[in-house]
């Protein structure tokens, strides 16, 4: 029997609890922090609200790994992908994340980052030689598919002005500072680490360039007396870092990248549901048929034997 044979008639991985679960936690979770990054922008220059979010979430980090007995000592090759890390997915990818989000609306820049699933399976096929399947293929084709048709819909029902392009830019960059991280978090250095101390000190390294990009661009540090912000700050922080993201890149390992990607689509709906409920986000028919289109391509893509790992 071929591999490729032998691989066809394997258990998907996907539909194990120690897997589905942390995968819908992720998705409830980060669903709903889309609704709460807007309140973060309004008052408070977005690249403090960047740093103050992990500024809360990284010595919180440290407490987890030390709480759990794990080594912080990475060695030198374990410390320079912690500061990769940093850079990319908790400087780079949210700063523009936030940026985006001044010039879109939310549903929109949800629905851009939820196209991470291409760049992540496209990278780890060329960084760590993980496979794509082509019912991968199609999934994620049908899923793309369904996806652009919620951008349709949020472009219809919230007539955008001012710096659209721009806009589109910060969210295609921080789309792929997160591919960038996700992906080589999972190499072979990475995996030989714990997976939240490299996390603690991938979050110091991004909060220290969070600190140094906000006094570049925004000056001196602002303090919010809000406590509505620091309540929204501290969920993010805690729940939307903390408890996330070493659920999020263990899938990562368990899935490979490119299936892992594609909580970013249930993100999105959980995104759109709750926007109904408290922004009254209105469905329509096409609304509807993109989040159908995208929950099927989901589906596909996840029932494929050997997935991009």
């Amino acid at each position: 029997m071929s591999a490729n044979a032998a691989s066809d008639t394997a258990a998907p991985g996907f539909f194990k609890p120690a897997v589905i679960l942390p995968f819908m936690l992720v998705a409830l979770i980060w669903g709903s922090t889309w609704f709460v990054i807007t309140g973060q922008i309004a008052e408070v220059p977005a690249s403090w609200s960047v740093a103050w979010r992990f500024a809360l979430a990284t010595p919180a980090m440290f407490v987890v790994a030390i709480a759990m007995g794990k080594s912080l000592r990475l060695g030198r090759a374990g410390q320079l992908l912690a500061l990769a890390v940093g850079v990319t997915q908790f400087c780079g990818n949210y700063n523009f994340v936030y940026r985006a989000e001044m010039h879109l609306t939310s549903g929109i820049v949800a629905v851009m980052i939820g196209l991470l699933l291409v760049p992540n399976a496209i990278l780890a096929r060329v960084l760590l030689k993980q496979p794509i399947t082509g019912r991968f293929v199609v999934g994620s084709a049908i899923a793309i598919a369904g996806l652009a048709l919620l951008l349709v819909h949020e472009a219809h029902e919230a007539p955008l002005g001012g710096k659209v392009v721009l806009g589109t830019v910060f969210a295609l960059i921080a789309m792929l500072c997160a591919s960038v991280s996700n992906v080589i978090q999972a190499n072979e250095t990475g995996k030989a680490l714990p997976m939240v101390s490299l996390l603690s000190w991938a979050m110091l390294y991004g909060t220290l360039c969070d600190v140094a990009v906000a006094w570049l661009f925004a000056g001196p540090p602002v303090i919010p007396r809000d406590a509505n912000y620091w309540m929204g700050t501290a969920y993010l922080a805690i729940l939307g870092s903390v408890v996330t993201f070493p659920l999020y890149y263990t899938l990562i390992r368990q899935l490979g990248a490119g299936k892992a990607a594609y909580n970013g689509v249930v993100v999105i709906v959980i995104a759109m549901f709750i926007s109904t409920l408290f922004e009254g986000y209105q469905w329509s028919a096409l609304a509807i048929a993109g989040a159908a289109l995208a929950t099927v391509g989901l589906v596909v893509a996840l029932m494929s034997r050997s997935p991009s790992r």
